[in-house]
C-alpha cells in the first residue's frame, strides 16, 4: 500500500495547531482567573460581588471607567462621590433584598446624591419627587411624615435603591447615559430574578417599567405607576398604595414588611 505522505504531514500539523490553541486556551483561562482574583470590587458582600465579579472585566466596563477617568481629568464633577458610587449594594446584600425601587440617575445638585435612588443626605432639601414618595407613603401605611430624605434605614432593611445610571455631572442629568452602566445595572436586576425570588419590584415611570421585561412576574411582585415627579404625580403616582402592597405581599410569602415611616432622627 502507498503511504500517503502528504497527508501524514498534514495530520501532524494539525495536531501542532491543537496543541498549541489547547496551551492557549489554558493559558487565557488562568489569566482570566486571576483577573477575577486581584479585581477590585468596591463592595463587601458575597452574594453580590459573585453575582457581578464578571462585570469588573468586561470590555464595556473598561470603556465605562476609561470615561469616567477622562471626564475627571477634564474637570468635570461627577456625582455621587466615589465612595458611595455602589452605595445600594453595599448596604443591601443580595440575600436580603424583598424590594427594589428602581430610578434612573443620580441627582445632578451638589450634595444630593449619596448612591440610592431617590435618597439624599441628611440635611438636605427634599427634592419634589422624594416629598411627593414621602407623602404618598403617609396617605398609604400612616406613622409619622418621614422629613429626612435619607434612605438608608430602607435600604438596611432589605430596599435596594438602584439607579439604572449610577454616576452624573452636576447640572447634567442623563450626562452618563449609554456608557454602560445600564448593562451592569441589568446584570444585577437579571441576576437577582434568576437567583432570587419573592421580590417587589418598584416601577415608577415609563423608564422603569421597560425594566419589566427583565422579570418573572409569575416569581415576583411587579408594581407600577406614574412617576413621582410633581409633572405625573398627579397622574396615578398618588393613591397607588404600593408600599402597603409591598408589605402585604412579604407577609404572605413569610417575610417581615418595611417600616416605611421610620428614618434617621430629624
Amino acid at each position: 500500500m502507498t503511504k500517503c505522505a502528504g497527508v501524514a504531514g498534514d495530520h501532524d500539523a494539525l495536531a501542532s495547531i491543537a496543541n498549541s490553541l489547547n496551551k492557549y486556551f489554558v493559558c487565557y483561562a488562568a489569566v482570566q482567573r486571576q483577573k477575577f482574583m486581584t479585581i477590585d470590587i468596591p463592595f463587601t458582600d458575597p452574594g453580590w460581588r459573585r453575582a457581578l465579579k464578571g462585570e469588573f472585566v468586561a470590555p464595556y466596563f473598561a470603556k465605562l471607567t476609561s470615561f469616567l477617568d477622562e471626564k475627571q481629568r477634564a474637570g468635570a464633577m461627577i456625582y455621587p462621590p466615589e465612595a458611595q458610587i455602589f452605595n445600594a449594594f453595599k448596604l443591601t446584600p443580595f440575600a436580603n433584598v424583598k424590594v427594589v425601587i428602581l430610578g434612573q440617575d443620580p441627582y445632578h445638585g451638589p450634595g444630593q446624591a449619596m448612591g440610592l435612588s431617590f435618597s439624599v443626605p441628611k440635611g438636605v432639601k427634599l427634592p419634589p419627587s422624594l416629598k411627593n414618595i414621602f407623602a404618598e407613603a403617609h396617605d398609604d401605611i400612616g406613622g409619622h411624615h418621614r422629613k429626612v430624605g435619607d434612605l438608608s434605614d430602607w435600604a438596611r432593611q432589605g430596599v435596594l435603591l438602584l439607579n439604572s445610571v449610577l454616576t452624573v455631572e452636576e447640572g447634567r442629568a442623563a450626562s452618563h447615559a449609554k456608557k454602560g452602566w445600564e448593562i451592569f445595572t441589568d446584570k444585577a436586576i437579571m441576576q437577582l430574578n434568576e437567583e432570587k425570588p419573592g421580590v417587589v419590584y418598584m416601577l415608577w415611570g415609563a423608564y422603569a417599567q421597560k425594566k419589566a421585561a427583565l422579570i418573572n412576574s409569575r416569581e415576583n411582585e411587579i408594581l407600577t405607576a406614574p412617576h413621582p415627579s410633581p409633572l405625573s404625580s398627579y397622574r396615578g403616582f398618588f393613591g397607588c398604595r404600593h408600599f402597603s402592597k409591598a408589605n402585604e405581599y412579604l407577609k404572605q410569602r413569610g417575610d417581615g414588611p418595611i417600616q416605611w415611616s421610620e428614618g434617621p432622627a430629624a
